[in-house]
């Protein structure tokens, strides 16, 4: 499994997040087994190949820091969308925005430029055009805003 793979399956769970009551942990438990995977194979193509240990960590690393840092990104997300309330923003790219600002944000390792592209290129599989350009934008403007570099 490549890091873009795995980033896809942290914001499907980032996703996930907002309809579920189970404790993060458990969630993550459930979600990243073999089984798992093997059973959404048919659905997503992405879940072909279960995370080994370092992925499974890094999936786990982002997806409890979108949790816990959920209100300060959604800040961001909200000063940046320029004419869009936070209420009409799609859950699918709050997702994919949280988990690249986490990035940007919490993981030095991933360049800037890197978690923005992973963002855009997963965004265009689930998001009209409209909203691609829009994810682009509010991640333009906070690296160009908020990061020092």
């Amino acid at each position: 499994m490549v890091r873009n793979t795995a980033r896809e399956i942290a914001i499907h769970l980032s996703y996930e997040l907002s309809f579920t009551d189970k404790p993060i942990d458990e969630l993550l438990d459930e979600r990243l087994t073999a089984d798992t995977f093997a059973a959404l194979a048919e659905e997503d193509a992405i879940y072909q190949e279960a995370p080994n240990a370092k992925q499974a960590d890094y999936i786990r690393r982002l997806v409890k820091g979108v949790d816990g840092h959920a209100a300060e990104l959604d800040g961001y997300i909200a000063k940046y969308a320029k004419g869009w309330s936070f209420s009409r923003i799609p859950l699918v790219a709050s997702a994919i925005m949280r988990v690249s600002m986490y990035e940007i944000l919490y993981m030095p390792d991933i360049p800037n430029g890197a978690a923005i592209n992973e963002a855009v290129e997963i965004a265009k599989k689930y998001e009209t055009p409209e909203t691609v350009k829009f994810i682009n934008g509010i991640l333009g403007s906070f690296v160009r805003q908020e990061i020092s570099e």
